[in-house]
């Protein structure tokens, strides 16, 4: 929780200290963020208050009553509640807080879209490192690297696998985030970064084929001739 609200903090400020600022609609896209924030600031508040109500099972002082089975039951009936609706709560603001983020960078792309003088330097994608980065950003992606060797291994959430070719473009432009080592073993969750989502938006029409074109229908008299 508390790092969820570092996070959302850190790319308000960011935003706020950014050129975007000066692009129509921003302030809607930053108002919204700061929803977000306010959001996790409030779950991580709800998170405290449930370690504070948690009764703990300790020994007190010496020669201090210890509280009797039934005290104890009722005192463990009431914070069960209490800690209920507090889970419940955090869980409405965490909702709060993901809907934020997502009106935010929708709103920041449209903003972009609609003003493309302020459109930061994005590369231009081949097909397939666009098709690898719509991959990443439809189901995520995770990364593993063999201890020997360094070899790695990249699979979307679907399970296909992505090629280390055009993965390494997508990293080195930054249009994806691989985060930090868990373990040796477990790998590396990778995602979209909001560059990478809107590399995405921006290049979708020239990256969709084209649809065929309809054949036309037949007109009146070739059918008749057809029967004859």
């Amino acid at each position: 929780m508390h790092e969820l609200t570092g996070r959302t903090l850190q790319q308000l400020a960011v935003l706020d200290g950014s050129q975007y600022t000066v692009v129509p609609g921003s302030r809607a896209s930053l108002k919204c963020l700061s929803t977000a924030v306010e959001a996790a600031c409030l779950a991580a508040l709800d998170l405290a208050e449930a370690v504070s109500d948690n009764p703990l099972d300790a020994t007190g002082f010496s020669g201090e009553p210890l509280p009797d089975a039934a005290a104890r039951q009722a005192q463990d009936a009431k914070t069960r509640a209490r800690l209920a609706d507090i889970v419940a709560d955090a869980a409405h603001q965490l909702d709060v807080c993901a809907t934020g983020c997502q009106y935010a960078a929708s709103g920041i792309v449209r903003d972009l879209i609609r003003h493309p003088q302020h459109m930061p330097p994005l590369p231009q994608l081949t097909r397939g490192q666009y098709t690898a980065l719509e991959a990443i950003a439809q189901d995520g992606a995770r990364l593993w690297r063999s201890l020997r060797g360094g070899r790695e291994t990249i699979r979307a959430g679907n399970g296909s696998t992505i090629h280390s070719k055009p993965f390494h473009v997508l990293a080195k432009n930054r249009l994806v985030r691989v985060q930090e080592r868990d373990s040796s073993l477990g790998g590396q969750d990778v995602s979209v970064t909001a560059a990478g989502q809107l590399v995405l938006d921006t290049q979708r029409s020239s990256r969709t084929p084209p649809s065929a074109p309809a054949r036309p229908a037949p007109s009146a008299s070739s059918t008749a001739g057809r029967r004859r």
